[in-house]
């Protein structure tokens, strides 16, 4: 398959922080920013292969900067690396002030997506090609993270395992 740019798959989403996105703390749901952040993940990487994609693992989402209600929230994704059938999608999300204009970095995440087919089943996907200084530096560091997601999820699998699917009050 034919390299493809990560400029290809860039994906940007605006959005202005209303009352119901908001905690009691006016500030954005956590879980409302992972939800932003897994749907530009899966519009690159369907950018990038064309096909269908599910998430298969969100690295570490730190909350670095609140992002109050009235703010907007600017999130930007592409596609950094490809390995067979899974492509690592990074994601960043900077938060806005309308009236000052300031601007934060608020989260940054990488997202793992793979390809399926129509059957569900993983499928290849095209490699990528890191142009710019910031894209190549992020592809240099991918199969590292990759390593560590395979570690990671090898755990969790065993922590399932361990703790299976009975409920706590019948045990």
């Amino acid at each position: 398959m034919e390299k493809k740019a990560c400029i290809d798959s860039l994906t940007v989403k605006n959005s202005h922080v209303l009352p119901p996105d908001t905690n009691s703390h006016g500030t954005l749901f956590g879980g409302k920013l992972m939800a932003y952040i897994d749907d530009v993940a899966a519009i690159s990487a369907t950018r990038h292969c064309r096909k269908p994609v599910v998430t298969a693992s969100i690295d570490s989402v730190d909350f670095l900067e609140p992002v109050f209600e009235g703010d907007t929230i600017c999130l930007v994704s592409y596609v950094t690396w490809t390995h067979n059938t899974s492509m690592e999608v990074f994601v960043k999300a900077i938060t806005e002030n309308l009236l000052s204009g300031e601007r934060k970095v608020c989260t940054t995440a990488f997202v793992s997506m793979v390809a399926v087919d129509e059957n569900n089943r993983p499928t290849p996907v095209p490699p990528v090609r890191p142009e710019s200084d910031e894209e190549k530096w992020l592809h240099a560091g991918a199969a590292d993270r990759h390593d560590q997601r395979k570690k990671r999820s090898k755990e969790s699998k065993e922590l399932a395992k361990k703790f299976g699917t009975a409920f706590p009050w019948k045990e």
